[in-house]
């Protein structure tokens, strides 16, 4: 019987790349989206080239009704959840003297209280199997801060006290629970940057780079795989030792 990912916000950038690689690991996909885009059958059909099932599932993260509607239909098709991926993540960056309420709240909102949504409704499944991997996607900034970011570092920093936190309370029953904290990224969200921008950016990177989202993807490989059994509640930078 396949191994089934679940991952939210799915169709482009990181969650796309990874939901492609755990595909050609063998996983079944449970492909989460909060709106349709011209992205979701490309990616949906290069999922299911790797003879896998893919299941394209919409979905606002922010919204614990309609993650209790997507947990529910990934279970009623695969009948479990072994990987929950939870890397659906917005911005809204602006000097918090210029920051209004819900520009605060919406990132908080989408990307930590999302990452509660989806667990708490994954997470019952899992107990009950003794078993799965939880990975929450979280960010460099939400260790270092960010001038610009207080909405998105607080969130990414509270991940990552989530992520520790639920990883003593579910390692007795067999789950594991780590973070992933990407650095620069090259995504849809850097390509606007200009090109002296992102050198400069590469500058301050000791491998003098930025990263790929295959990069990330890579990791959360290593994370779903029994070659990380041993490990839970942990942090994994992937940022090219920019906070070494």
């Amino acid at each position: 019987m396949s191994k089934v990912a679940l991952i939210t916000g799915a169709t482009r950038g990181i969650g796309r790349q990874i939901a492609i690689t755990l595909a050609k690991e063998g996983y079944d996909i449970a492909l989460n989206y909060r709106k349709e885009n011209e992205e979701l059958e490309s990616v949906k059909k290069e999922i299911e080239g790797n003879k896998v099932v893919c299941l394209a599932i919409k979905g606002d993260v922010s919204n614990f009704e309609e993650c209790e509607e997507v947990a529910k239909q990934t279970i009623e098709k695969f009948g479990k959840i072994d990987v929950l991926v939870n890397n659906a993540g917005i911005t809204k960056d602006m000097l918090l003297m210029r920051m209004k309420k819900e520009d605060f709240e919406q990132v908080i909102d989408v990307n930590l209280m999302g990452t509660f949504n989806m667990t708490k409704n994954v997470i019952q499944s899992m107990l009950k199997a003794r078993s799965g991997r939880i990975i929450n996607i979280s960010s460099v900034v939400g260790v270092s801060g960010n001038a610009g970011q207080t909405n998105y570092s607080a969130s990414k920093a509270g991940i990552i006290g989530f992520t520790k936190s639920l990883a003593k309370e579910v390692a007795s029953r067999g789950i594991l629970v780590n973070a992933v904290a990407p650095g620069f990224i090259e995504t849809s969200m850097t390509e606007v940057l200009k090109d002296e921008v992102k050198e400069e950016i590469a500058k301050t990177i000791p491998l003098k780079r930025m990263g790929t989202s295959q990069d990330v993807a890579n990791v959360v490989k290593f994370l779903t795989s029994e070659d990380s059994s041993y490990m839970t509640g942990q942090v994994l930078h992937v940022d090219g030792g920019m906070l070494m």
